[in-house]
């Protein structure tokens, strides 16, 4: 009865702790679980993790954290039966039923005697540690992915424990070159501008403000860099380490790109002022004009100093308010603008047909709008005249085919940009009796009827048709067959 009351008071006592623990009979069954074990365990009861140690061992898997394969006599539970005392043993836990699910387990044995020295009361404590083994797995893949140069120097020694790709690739070491070599051997903060500071702040383990220093190579040759140095700390063997993540800025690629934007803004700068094509750059935020081009002058009549903080719509240039609203609102959503078709006005008031494009770009620093106005007077002027020639010769000329009557066409009503013009031997047979039937005054169902097909499908064949004449209504279907002398007659001929 003792035994019994004794056994049930240390049950009460397990099942109030915070850790894990599962208590093993010297003739291997698991004779109790607590909640915590059971829960860390991801299962319901104590039963679903076996009533034995060789039911437990075929119902989970154990690694230990260096993932060695691990044999029956090296099981946890079997040390313990053994009657081995461990602790502050870390392994990775998985049910045999479903693998994708895993825990850190820290563990570590409980073994009593009695009077003899016999064991008598046999345990397995544990703790969950997976929270932080995950963190650690995700700081490891990001240090190693992160393409920016950076190594972890350990604060105690200063000896390097780790580096990632982006040093090696920066400084040509190997990482066996790195790890576990001194401060002293692989200098970081060589000819650095403050550092005396920096050495101070590594051994005090604070913060190393960004400075310039020349990076120790293999080859003995530095190279310039930005360096600073953040303390963290990270799991060692004997515990928590204070480290400095040292991380770098390649100074030389810098002064390189530094230097080539140089030229290329001073080229820009002189493509720009002399191009034969009017242009004007702008501010991105309030398309506020801040330099012009001599041609801009010439072709507009407008001062450089005139022009200065005003927009293209403060000079009065836009001719169609409404088309001005539109380029506007396209630039601010897509950020560019080809071919823009516009007209606009000079100082005087003479008009000019005008291509008007615009582009993001970077001068100085600064995000700028380039806009190139280039004038197609004289094209629209003979597109004009070529229509006007055609259109009395085709007041008696019925032969004209299709394909003249539909380029006809396009010259009279462009299409929108991004917007490809339909064309006539672009329609399939079902879509060309479907606009002569239109033209025609037929409704769906007497076209459906005629040509002996069902409703839904007369509506697919229109909804295409629509889709590629660029309309959506009857009427506009109608319009459009009409200027391409569509729909006199059941051929779709005159």
């Amino acid at each position: 009865m003792a035994d019994a009351a004794h056994d049930i008071q240390m049950r009460q006592i397990v099942a109030g702790l915070s850790e894990g623990v599962i208590l093993i009979e010297p003739d291997q069954t698991i004779a109790y679980a607590n909640a915590a074990a059971v829960m860390m365990h991801g299962v319901a009861d104590v039963g679903d993790l076996g009533a034995t140690v060789s039911e437990y061992r075929a119902n989970f898997t154990l690694h230990y954290r260096n993932h060695r394969e691990i044999g029956p006599l090296q099981h946890p539970l079997d040390r313990v039966l053994a009657g081995e005392e461990f602790r502050d043993v870390v392994v990775e836990l998985a049910p045999t039923r479903d693998p994708t699910h895993r825990w850190m387990h820290r563990i570590r044995s409980l073994v009593t005697t009695d009077a003899d020295g016999t064991p008598s009361g046999l345990a397995l404590v544990m703790q969950d540690v997976s929270e932080r083994y995950q963190a650690e797995a995700r700081f490891e893949r990001m240090f190693n992915a992160n393409p920016a140069p950076a190594i972890i120097c350990r604060i105690a020694d200063l000896r390097f424990v780790r580096v990632n790709h982006g040093f090696l690739d920066l400084t040509g070491y190997h990482r066996d070159d790195v790890l576990g070599r001194s401060f002293c051997e692989i200098d970081l903060l060589r000819d650095a501008e403050r550092r005396e500071l920096a050495i101070r702040h590594l051994h005090a383990g604070h913060t190393i403000p960004q400075m310039e220093a020349q990076l120790a190579t293999p080859c003995g040759r530095g190279r310039y860099v930005i360096v600073a140095g953040h303390a963290i700390e990270m799991p060692g063997p004997g515990g928590v380490e204070r480290c400095m993540l040292f991380t770098f800025a390649d100074l030389e690629d810098r002064r390189k790109a530094e230097k080539a934007l140089r030229h290329s803004e001073e080229r820009f700068a002189k493509a720009f002022e002399l191009s034969p094509v009017p242009s004007a750059l702008m501010s991105a935020d309030s398309l506020e004009i801040t330099s012009v081009n001599q041609a801009f002058v010439t072709s507009f009549g407008h001062a450089p100093e005139t022009v200065a903080s005003r927009s293209l719509a403060d000079l009065s240039l836009w001719v169609d308010l409404t088309e001005q609203r539109r380029f506007s609102r396209d630039l601010k959503r897509l950020g560019s603008i080809r071919a823009f078709e516009a007209g606009l006005q000079d100082r005087n008031g003479a008009e000019i047909d005008c291509l008007v494009s615009a582009e993001r770009v970077s001068i100085n620093g600064e995000t700028c709008v380039l806009c190139v106005l280039q004038d197609i007077t004289a094209r629209k002027r003979s597109e004009r005249e070529l229509i006007t020639a055609i259109e009395a010769v085709m007041a008696d000329a019925s032969w004209f085919s299709h394909g003249v009557i539909d380029k006809l066409a396009a010259l009279r009503h462009p299409p929108r940009s991004g917007h490809p013009a339909g064309r006539v031997e672009n329609l399939t047979i079902r879509e060309r009796d479907m606009l002569t039937r239109i033209c025609q005054g037929a409704t769906d169902q007497e076209i459906g009827a005629e040509l002996k097909l069902s409703p839904n499908t007369v509506r697919n064949h229109v909804a295409g048709l629509y889709r590629k004449l660029g309309v959506n209504r009857r009427s506009a279907v109608v319009v459009w067959a009409q200027e391409r002398g569509i729909g006199q007659n059941p051929t779709g001929r005159r």
